[in-house]
């Protein structure tokens, strides 16, 4: 099974783990990346609000939101930051 790329960000208020997926696209164009949070699951984030709004996830911050993830069937490679060619692989995979 092929690894799918995350990134583990925590909302500045209130605290809440997203799980932001940089090369899965949710609209047709790319614009914005998958996402995943406990509550709504999964649902479109733009990485750029998500950076201003959030802050890098700790390990123990991000484990349960990993945990969920892993248990529903992913298999997980987590970056730091969101890679330079995101946008051009969801723009990509939106048009397919």
């Amino acid at each position: 099974m092929k690894s799918t790329p995350v990134i583990f960000r925590t909302f500045i208020s209130g605290g809440d783990v997203i799980a932001l997926f940089p090369f899965e696209p949710s609209d047709r164009h790319g614009h914005h990346c998958m996402s995943y949070q406990h509550v709504g699951q999964h649902g479109g984030a733009s990485l750029d609000l998500c950076s201003v709004s959030t802050r890098p996830s700790s390990p123990d911050e991000a484990a349960p939101l990993r945990a969920e993830l892993e248990r529903i069937g992913y298999k997980l490679k987590t970056l730091k930051r969101v890679p330079r060619n995101a946008h051009l692989v969801r723009a990509q995979k939106g048009q397919q």
